[in-house]
C-alpha cells in the first residue's frame, strides 16, 4: 500500500472505500474498495476532495483480486467448463455439456494449500447438465502477491484438469439375464426394464437381451454372442450371489474377462462385479439395482461410460458414503452417498 497522487492513480487499485456526503442528502460509498481508477474518474475524486489516495500498485508485483481468480480459473478449467466474469473477486465454473464431473480431488486439495487461495466445487463423479454451477474461486485479499498466483498456476499445470465435463460414450449393450425362473418363465423378468432405462437415459443402445439359465456353458455362450454382435458393453444381472445356483461371476471368468473387483463396500450394491474383456467392460448387477432408485449402478457405470479407468482401489474407496440410508424420498445424487470417493 503507498500514498499517490490522485492525477497519477490511473491503473492503480484502491485499498479502501471513498466516501462522498451531500450534506442534507445523502452519504455513501463513491468508490468501493478494490477498484480500479480510471481517467473519467480523477474530477469526482477531486470534487469530492480526494488529491492523494491510498493504492495498491500492480507494477508492485501483487494481483488484483479479479485478475488473480481468473488465471487460476483458467488454469483449473479442462473441457467442458466455462468461465463467468469476475464478479467480487469471484469466478464460477459452469458446464458446456452434459456428462460426467470429474474433479481431480487431490489437485483440489493442494489448490487450496496455497495461501489466500480458495476453490470449492460440487461432488465429483456426478452427472451434470449443461449450464449447471460446478465450482468457483477467488483468493482471499483484494490483492495478492504475483507469487502466490504462480504458485496456483504451478499446482495446477503439473496435474491433469482440475475440472472437466465428460461426455459419455454411447455404447451398443448387451444385456444377459440370469436365472433359471425367469428363463423358464416361471417369473417375470423385471431386471431387463430397468437396466434399458437406465443406459437408454445415457444415450446408450441396447442391441439384445438374452435370458439364460443357472448353467455356466449357457452363460458364457451368451457373452460370446454379443461380442461377436459388436457389443461394447455387457451386462449381466442376477447370480451374483453366494448361493450355489449362482453362477454368473464364475460364468464371467469362464469368459476369459480380467476381473478388476468382486464385491463393492456399497449398501446397496456389495455383491456387484467389474470386469473386461479386452476393451469392452464386463459387469455383474446385484439384485438391488432393481429396487434402489441409487444403487451401485449409478455409483459406477456412467464412469465407465465416461471413459474413466476404475479401479480397485476406486471401489474400495466408496466405504466412506457407501452406506444409502434409505429415504423414504430419495435424493441422490444430493445426498452423501458415494461421496466419499
Amino acid at each position: 500500500m503507498k500514498t499517490i497522487n490522485v492525477q497519477d492513480a490511473v491503473g492503480t487499485v484502491l485499498c479502501h472505500d471513498i466516501t462522498r456526503i451531500i450534506p442534507g442528502k445523502d452519504k455513501g460509498p463513491a468508490f468501493r474498495r478494490g477498484h480500479v481508477v480510471r481517467e473519467e474518474d480523477i474530477p469526482n475524486l477531486l470534487d469530492i476532495g480526494k488529491e492523494h489516495l491510498y493504492v495498491f500498485d500492480p507494477e508492485d508485483g501483487y494481483v488484483h483480486e479479479d485478475d488473480a481468480a481468473l488465471r487460476i480459473a483458467k488454469a483449473a478449467a479442462g473441457p467442458g467448463i466455462d468461465l463467468s466474469l469476475p464478479s467480487e473477486g469471484k469466478i464460477n465454473l459452469t458446464a458446456t455439456q452434459d456428462g460426467l464431473l470429474d474433479i481431480d480431488t487431490e489437485t483440489l486439495f493442494k489448490l487450496n494449500s496455497v495461501q489466500d487461495v480458495i476453490f470449492g466445487t460440487i461432488h465429483t463423479n456426478q452427472l451434470v447438465s449443461k449450464g449447471r454451477g460446478l465450482a468457483g474461486t477467488r483468493v482471499i485479499p483484494l490483492v495478492v502477491p504475483e507469487a502466490i498466483v504462480a504458485e496456483a498456476e504451478q499446482v495446477l499445470r503439473n496435474n491433469p484438469p482440475l475440472v472437466q465435463v465428460r461426455p459419455l460414450k454411447i455404447c451398443k449393450v448387451g444385456i444377459i439375464t440370469t436365472g433359471s425362473e425367469v428363463y423358464s418363465g416361471r417369473i417375470k423378468d423385471k431386471f431387463g426394464p430397468v437396466v434399458t432405462n437406465k443406459f437408454e437415459s445415457y444415450g446408450s443402445e441396447i442391441i439384445g437381451q438374452t435370458f439364460v439359465s443357472d448353467q455356466e456353458e449357457m452363460t458364457v455362450k451368451a457373452i460370446n454372442d454379443f461380442l461377436d454382435q459388436g457389443a461394447d458393453f455387457i451386462v449381466l444381472t442376477g447370480g451374483m450371489s453366494v448361493d450355489p445356483d449362482d453362477q454368473t461371476p464364475s460364468s464371467i471368468r469362464a469368459a476369459g474377462a480380467e476381473v478388476v473387483t468382486y464385491g463393492a463396500p456399497t449398501f446397496p450394491g456389495a455383491m456387484f462385479m467389474l470386469a473386461k474383456i479386452g476393451d469392452v467392460p464386463v459387469v455383474g448387477l446385484p439384485g438391488c439395482v432393481m429396487y434402489y432408485k441409487a444403487s451401485i449402478f449409478d455409483l459406477i457405470i456412467p464412469r465407465v461410460l465416461a471413459g474413466k479407468e476404475v479401479t480397485r482401489d476406486d471401489i474400495v474407496a466408496l466405504g466412506h458414503g457407501g452406506y444409502c440410508e434409505g429415504c423414504k424420498e430419495c435424493r441422490y445424487p444430493v445426498c452423501g452417498f458415494g461421496k466419499g470417493a
